[in-house]
């Protein structure tokens, strides 16, 4: 998706050779415009896999998976990774490992709002690792719904996640795949490193 490499390239700040910085349009502050194109390009790349229900996880894959909702024409459901005074009983839970922030997180669901009815498409702002995706896999699995595929906001292509969950079959539409982060320079997949 040109739009958000071009974003990426403008106001991306390439930490290391592992860690691009978004915070200006997606994790701390969000670019409307930029998440409704995010929303209409899911919208496009999965309308006719009958989705009933989006999964994302709190908190950054909430505004592309809400706009990927309102395009769609279907609720967006969010894990929690903190527990609540109102989510307490009936709940799909999982283990997720943050690579970024050094923890392991219980992500729950509420069981009212996913069923073995449903058909998920699952949306998230990073896939490095895989371990959110697979613990929103998980959760899915749980609930005995179908899973129609996972949409991603921005791949670490040089990161196994992505190659992990495709080789379990899984669809994964990601928007841009960054194949590297060296010299302070996001080169996305179509691109070739320079040597």
């Amino acid at each position: 998706m040109d739009l958000l490499e071009q974003k990426i390239k403008d106001e991306g700040n390439v930490l290391s050779d592992t860690v691009l910085k978004v915070d200006s349009f997606l994790n701390h502050q969000i670019d409307p415009k930029l998440m409704q194109a995010i929303g209409e390009e899911y919208a496009a790349r999965f309308r006719d896999c009958g989705i009933t229900k989006i999964l994302t996880l709190e908190s950054s894959g909430i505004a592309p998976a809400t706009m990927a909702g309102l395009a769609l024409g279907v609720p967006v459901i969010f894990a929690r990774k903190r527990k609540s005074l109102t989510l307490i009983n009936e709940l799909y839970s999982a283990q997720v490992y943050s690579f970024t922030k050094k923890e392991t997180n219980k992500i729950s669901v509420s069981k009212d709002y996913i069923s073995e009815n449903d058909v998920v498409l699952i949306i998230d702002d990073f896939l490095a690792n895989g371990q959110a995706v697979s613990g929103l896999v998980d959760i899915v699995e749980q609930a005995g719904a179908k899973l129609a595929g996972v949409g991603i906001v921005i791949e670490k292509g040089f990161q196994e996640g992505g190659k992990q969950i495709r080789e379990r079959g899984i669809r994964v539409e990601s928007l841009a795949i960054i194949s590297s982060l060296e010299n302070g320079k996001a080169t996305f997949e179509k691109e070739a490193v320079p040597k």
